[in-house]
């Protein structure tokens, strides 16, 4: 790797670390990175999901003021985010490497979509029943699978059910997210460190970038109109969603 694919993963990871401050956007500007210095599919995403437990480190640190007083829901989720991480990285180690370069193409798309799509701040009403509780718990599991999985717009499908389902706040409910995420993608990572080929040179300066840009998010994107930027990276995302089909169902 040479000092150029250094620079530029480091300047994806702080870009990265940044959108992922506005609802869990990080992995479409730091797994293109990694595609562009010559990783494959599966390399590439094993070695974002590592570089992103810095990305989760410096996401949750800044949302410590939005997390006092709810131990006793993350109490709940952790666990939820543990068995989702360990079966998304099952899942990823399992299939053929041909398969899930044909997949990519099709889990870009669909989180360019949902990034598009606006995200209100909303407070559930109606009681809590048990089918209600059985169904938040299994969309939860599915989104922290899919985050160990993948994760592309993880962030933006969990956000959109703490705020759906929940009575917090958009701010709340993104700390939360940020502490559920976190832990699924670090339970993935420990998982493909010892599994997977990860490139550790790589996952330095985009770690790196990562935890700097999660830091000065909460300080710069909420400063910022958010809708540009969602459209602009939904865009981004499309476009190398085509480019990514092309060439592997070519």
């Amino acid at each position: 790797m040479t000092w150029w694919h250094a620079l530029l993963l480091f300047a994806a990871g702080v870009v990265g670390g940044l959108c992922g401050s506005i609802a869990g956007l990080a992995s479409l500007t730091t797994y293109p990175a990694l595609l562009l210095i010559g990783l494959p599919p599966v390399a590439a995403n094993v070695t974002n999901t590592v570089a992103l437990v810095l990305n989760g480190v410096g996401s949750v640190s800044a949302s410590l003021p939005e997390l006092r007083g709810q131990r006793a829901a993350l109490t709940r989720l952790i666990p939820m985010a543990v068995l989702g991480g360990a079966g998304g990285a099952a899942l990823l180690l399992t299939i053929p490497a041909e398969g899930f370069e044909k997949l990519v193409p099709v889990l870009l798309a669909a989180s360019a979509v949902l990034i598009a799509l606006p995200m209100r701040e909303r407070v559930a009403d109606g009681p809590r029943t048990v089918t209600r509780i059985v169904v938040e718990s299994v969309a939860m599991v599915a989104i922290c699978v899919y985050g160990g999985f993948f994760g592309a717009a993880a962030g933006v499908l969990m956000l959109a059910l703490f705020l759906r389902t929940g009575s917090q706040s958009l701010a709340h409910a993104n700390a939360t997210k940020n502490v559920v995420l976190g832990v699924a993608n670090g339970v993935a990572a420990l998982a493909f460190a010892v599994f997977a080929p990860v490139h550790w040179l790589a996952v330095v300066p985009l770690g790196l970038g990562c935890l700097l840009g999660s830091r000065l998010g909460p300080a710069i994107v909420r400063r910022a109109p958010s809708r540009p930027l969602r459209l602009a990276i939904a865009v981004a995302g499309m476009a190398l969603a085509v480019k990514l089909g092309v060439d592997a169902y070519r």
